[in-house]
């Protein structure tokens, strides 16, 4: 995470080296500072070569005056309050004196803040009024601007809040790397090199056998245009629409569940680095008429895992979040392949293959569990350069409103929304990934790495006991064709066709 900082830095050092005066004004992001116009200008002199970042103009701005390590170095004053208003919690790190922080209620965090300027600044750390707030409140929130005016309007309604979150106390000299990561890179701007790569095959109007052959088999991402134009919910899905229908039904959203009403609430007024995102697998059952403004596309439609009824794993979801939302990298449950389509909005993906894990990412050895950045922006500002010199280079695309994506099992994604979006997804067995997915279900610690049921253990004797029944024979076939297929020798790499031809013809804007 210290290296999000450094590297931001290290670009401003470079550009200013010459003329120590001028660094000091245009060191870094500095909240609520003047020269920080400057800085943004030179920052958007440099972004034609990559090197610039640009704020959002929403960005927040209640972050105190916190500034990073490295504008010590570079500061007439050699004070840190960090360091004199901390007592003995000096010696420890942020991300401890936070989490002793995090033990603390609402009440004794205020009185906390009185106690000296580090204090205050540690104490307003917004993710620790979040965490309060789904704690205590659940889904049960009315979202007022920021996590603490919304847990004090909820506790103290008497007391007298700022709606807007902000707040006039600015520290001096006050440096930290780890506090001012939040705020950074919930403030960042997606850079347009981060954009403009689109690497994707796309597709329009092709056949199911075409798709089969050039795409699923080869296990292939693609993108595939004009095959949602039967969709109700292209037509129908907005905010007033979804909130009239859904009513009082609550959702999923992180660790709790929310009426929609008050989720666009919360996701029209938040700036954060990692907003709270709706994902939930039942909203058909819950809303069938959210279920009945869609269809499968046509090259999705065979879906083994249907053999299983009830009890098939969760396999569908309603997506919606604003704009800097969405997922860090990950691979889809259960060894299963994914289509995803977007309804409003759009979003960039970053695809690796099953044999390419991403910079940055560490899974556990038997799979489990996964260590990635804490923000998807983190990952860009520190890793997506890297993969610039890579033999086998990341698929990328932006996937807007109408179009689909085919997400082939065991690739690794990650999903950033570019705005305020809405999509579906669904994951799926056909027979071209079947015996993957059996010898997925088989591992010994399938109890562990099997999701979506209640029943892990025992899902892989029940979906081959039910695929023999519906489908006698089936097995066997595949399992005789993919032992074929990997006697063969292999056909020349996917990769060596894939080129950056595509580079700079889209463009986005996060213009009005």
């Amino acid at each position: 995470m210290l290296s999000c900082k450094r590297n931001v830095l290290s670009q401003i050092m470079k550009r200013t080296k010459k003329n120590k005066k001028k660094l000091r004004k245009k060191t870094l992001i500095r909240n609520q500072n003047p020269q920080f116009e400057e800085e943004e200008s030179a920052a958007e002199e440099e972004g034609d070569r990559g090197e610039g970042f640009s704020l959002k103009s929403s960005a927040p701005s209640h972050s105190h005056g916190v500034q990073p390590l490295g504008n010590l170095f570079l500061s007439p004053s050699t004070s840190n309050s960090r360091i004199t208003g901390l007592g003995n919690l000096r010696i420890l790190t942020d991300e401890l004196v936070l989490d002793i922080l995090g033990f603390l209620g609402g009440s004794h965090l205020g009185v906390l803040a009185t106690v000296s300027k580090s204090f205050y600044v540690f104490c307003n750390h917004e993710p620790l009024w979040r965490n309060l707030v789904l704690e205590h409140l659940k889904g049960d929130f009315f979202f007022n601007g920021s996590w603490k005016s919304t847990y004090i309007s909820a506790f103290y309604p008497s007391f007298p809040v700022l709606n807007n979150g902000s707040s006039d106390l600015k520290v001096r000299d006050f440096y930290s790397d780890y506090l001012f990561q939040s705020w950074l890179c919930a403030s960042l701007e997606m850079k347009r090199e981060w954009l403009e790569r689109d690497n994707i095959e796309r597709r329009r109007g092709i056949s199911v056998e075409e798709f089969i052959l050039n795409f699923e088999e080869p296990n292939k991402p693609v993108l595939l245009e004009g095959c949602l134009e039967n969709w109700a919910a292209l037509e129908k899905w907005d905010k007033e629409y979804l909130t009239e229908v859904c009513r009082d039904v609550r959702f999923s959203v992180g660790p709790v569940e929310m009426k929609l009403e008050d989720y666009f609430r919360y996701a029209d007024r938040v700036r954060e680095e990692r907003p709270l995102y709706l994902f939930d697998p039942k909203f058909a059952e819950k809303v069938p008429i959210l279920g009945s403004d869609y269809k499968i596309p046509l090259y999705f439609r065979e879906d083994l895992f249907s053999v299983l009824g009830g009890e098939r794993p969760d396999y569908r979801w309603v997506i919606i979040g604003p704009a800097g939302s969405g997922s860090s990298f990950h691979i889809d449950p259960n060894s299963t392949s994914a289509w995803n389509a977007v309804i409003k909005g759009s979003k960039k993906w970053v695809l690796f293959p099953p044999d390419v894990v991403p910079p940055g990412v560490h899974p556990s050895p038997d799979g489990a569990e996964v260590a990635c950045p804490v923000s998807i922006i983190e990952w860009f500002m520190n890793f997506y350069g890297a993969t610039r010199d890579w033999k086998k280079r990341p698929i990328e695309c932006v996937c807007k409103a109408g179009e689909v994506i085919f997400v082939p099992n065991g690739w690794w994604h990650l999903v950033i929304n570019l705005e305020e979006s809405i999509a579906i997804t669904q994951n799926y067995v056909s027979r071209r990934n079947l015996v993957n997915v059996l010898d997925f279900l088989k591992r010994p610690n399938a109890s562990e790495l099997v999701s979506g049921t209640m029943d892990r253990t025992n899902l892989y004797d029940k979906f081959s006991s039910a695929i023999e029944a519906t489908f006698p024979g089936t097995i066997d076939q595949l399992v005789s064709k993919a032992e074929e297929t990997a006697a063969k020798q292999k056909k020349p790499s996917f990769w060596e066709s894939v080129t950056d031809a595509k580079v700079g013809q889209f463009k986005f804007s996060f213009g009005s």
